[in-house]
């Protein structure tokens, strides 16, 4: 520096104190720098929307979000057909919401708006779209279902150019857990006639949101930094993670599984996003997220207080208001923009790619009335399309609190569809990997009163949350048979998740995650083939296989009324039933064959001298003598009897 800008610096700043004036005088004021710079944008959320949507119409006005910078004061423009109102700007100047009106009868296009302050003006991209067609897209799951849970990452690589993008560099590791392994889009779509062939009708991704794009050293494995594989910490709500694809990709995923009769359930997060989400260090309001980075309440996992008339409301502050893992941001759906913007972006996802239904995270966590609030809006919209929320709990009365269809103590029906029947989940793991009696399973299926519509609940043997089937105490082949054999034949809607029809192992997150064999090339065999697996591997798919071919062909399988036949401490049977047809199950868990002998109600038609084919295997048929079935059945063995 020169004596001479040395002397002026100095100057600067004696003049206030000599003359008694304001320092701007020397510096220009923050409001006048806000007046000479010009706006900037980064980001419009949603960057396109639809004419003659629920959400846009005159008295329903679509709320953008725009990200920049300068936007202090700034009035939205747009062309004809769109009207803007009701503009609002954080005081950093960084967020600009503005209110969209938008003419039914707008055609396809680009409709930019053109953001305009003291400075200039900045024209922020914004699109209407063509709208999907409603015939074959949106079209909900039932019981007629059977679901397949992906973690796309570790299901298979069909395109190995996105293994380690440019903007992402040194994510990509398969060697070890918590790195991207390469898995993607591409590669579910190739391995689309797979999931067809084994008979599942509904396919459930992980989230597919663009993630962080470097090492997460906050969320660490033994010292070992993390990635975004998982696709639970969101950097993104309008992107698709460049390690998946794009959303051109995800479309065509969901067209050509559409072609098949497969449908495809989105994961979605309204709980939370990613620690390194901009909004984390510059939110679009003040009361965007419950807390700050730096002072927050932790998650303490009591969501039975939920259900509780008598609790006072300050203990439910760490449950609806905690972050997550004391990692991740909780975001308020308390706040009405963020509450708009969580509504609108479950909207986009669905208008943008046909998808057909929707599994939230962590229901429990997002007070209830913002659950109403937003069904109300997806039904609106989409009749069909529904809602499987996770409350992981083995408590019916805890599960069934959150499924919607009744106004619980608080005056609020949540509207959810439907709910993951954890409760009965423990049951099956106690009973058919550890040995524990049968009776477990009635004694929770005895508790289906407590449900709105138990018959909707998705039944699992596992998920990407807990260890794998053969990981527990106890577990082997023949009792995830069992397992599968209940599952596919019990009420609900069936989910499988991906390679335990091949019984693959795996422990605690992430060693429940493992790639599935053959997914990638190179791979030292191919489970996706017959002549990839060994002999236990193709004994438990083929099993799997035929249980879905039947539950297929037999409605009461899908559909019928549950009744208990007989319970014993090793063997249990029941009848699926419907107007016109009866279906009788009986499952041995034991190890050595058992004789079997139990009396037939009048209300399942059969009568005296009808013979029952076992469907599911070679043994003998069966023959009602004296309202009674008797016969013997193997060891850890399933019949499935039918006229």
């Amino acid at each position: 520096m020169t004596n001479r800008h040395s002397l002026l610096l100095r100057a600067s700043w004696l003049l206030p104190l000599v003359c008694g004036v304001a320092v701007f005088v020397a510096w220009p004021s923050m409001a006048a720098r806000r007046v000479t710079l010009a706006p900037e944008v980064f980001k419009v959320e949603p960057p396109n929307w639809w004419a003659g949507h629920s959400i846009g119409a005159a008295g329903n006005p679509l709320r953008v979000l725009v990200r920049g910078r300068n936007l202090h004061g700034a009035k939205v423009t747009a062309k004809s057909g769109i009207s803007v109102s009701r503009i609002n700007i954080n005081d950093a100047g960084t967020y600009l919401f503005a209110d969209l009106t938008i003419s039914k009868s707008l055609k396809p296009g680009q409709y930019p708006l053109t953001i305009t302050t003291q400075a200039s003006s900045v024209v922020a991209p914004f699109e209407i779209a063509a709208a999907l067609p409603r015939q074959g897209n949106f079209q909900g799951f039932t019981q007629d279902d059977v679901i397949y849970l992906i973690m796309p990452d570790r299901f298979a690589n069909g395109d190995a150019a996105n293994d380690d993008p440019a903007v992402s560099k040194g994510l990509f590791d398969r060697a070890k857990p918590r790195r991207y392994h390469g898995g993607d889009l591409q590669g579910v779509i190739n391995r689309l006639p797979y999931l067809k062939e084994l008979g599942v009708t509904a396919l459930w991704l992980n989230p597919i949101y663009d993630n962080n794009n470097q090492l997460d050293t906050k969320e660490t494995d033994n010292g070992e930094p993390s990635t975004g594989y998982h696709g639970y910490g969101a950097v993104d709500f309008y992107a698709v993670e460049e390690h998946f694809g794009d959303l051109a990709k995800l479309r065509e995923l969901v067209a050509k599984a559409h072609a098949l009769g497969l449908k495809v359930i989105q994961d979605q997060v309204a709980n939370h996003c990613g620690p390194y989400h901009p909004w984390v260090k510059d939110s679009p309001t003040p009361t965007w997220f419950n807390g700050t980075e730096t002072n927050h309440l932790d998650e303490n996992w009591q969501t039975q207080l939920l259900r509780d008339p008598h609790v006072p409301a300050e203990w439910l502050k760490p449950v609806l208001d905690g972050w997550f893992v004391n990692l991740l941001p909780d975001l308020n759906q308390n706040d009405p923009e963020a509450a708009r913007y969580i509504i609108q972006n479950t909207l986009w996802w669905l208008g943008a790619t046909g998808m057909d239904a929707i599994r939230q995270d962590t229901l429990p966590y997002v007070p209830r009335k913002f659950w109403h609030q937003w069904m109300t809006a997806i039904k609106r919209e989409y009749p069909n399309v529904n809602v499987v929320g996770e409350t992981l709990d083995g408590n019916p009365a805890q599960v069934s609190f959150f499924q919607g269809g009744v106004k619980r103590w608080d005056g609020v029906d949540s509207k959810i569809d439907t709910e993951f029947d954890y409760p009965l989940y423990y049951a099956v793991r106690d009973v058919f990997a550890k040995g524990q009696s049968t009776k477990r399973l009635a004694e929770i299926l005895s508790q289906d009163h407590l449900y709105p519509n138990a018959d909707a609940l998705v039944t699992l043997l596992g998920s990407h949350d807990v260890p794998r089937f053969m990981n527990e105490p106890g577990a082997n082949a023949a009792g995830l048979k069992l397992a599968f054999a209940f599952l596919l034949t019990t009420r609900g809607t069936p989910q499988l998740y991906y390679g335990d029809e091949i019984a693959m192992r795996g422990g605690n997150d992430p060693d429940n995650r493992r790639d599935f064999p053959g997914g990638w090339n190179g791979d030292a065999r191919n489970a996706f083939d017959p002549a990839g697996r060994n002999a236990e591997e193709n004994d438990v798919f083929e099993h799997v296989k035929k249980l879905l071919r039947l539950r297929q062909e037999l409605e009461p399988l899908r559909r019928g009324a549950l009744l208990h036949l007989m319970l014993n401490h090793q063997t249990y049977g029941f009848a699926r039933l419907t107007a016109t047809k009866t279906i009788v199950v009986v499952i041995n868990n034991n190890p050595q064959a058992e004789a079997i002998e139990f009396g037939l109600p009048a209300e399942l038609r059969l009568a005296d001298g009808t013979v029952l084919r076992n469907l599911l295997g070679s043994g003998p048929a069966v023959k009602v003598e004296n309202s009674k079935l008797k016969f013997t059945l193997d060891g850890k063995a399933t019949v499935i009897l039918s006229q």
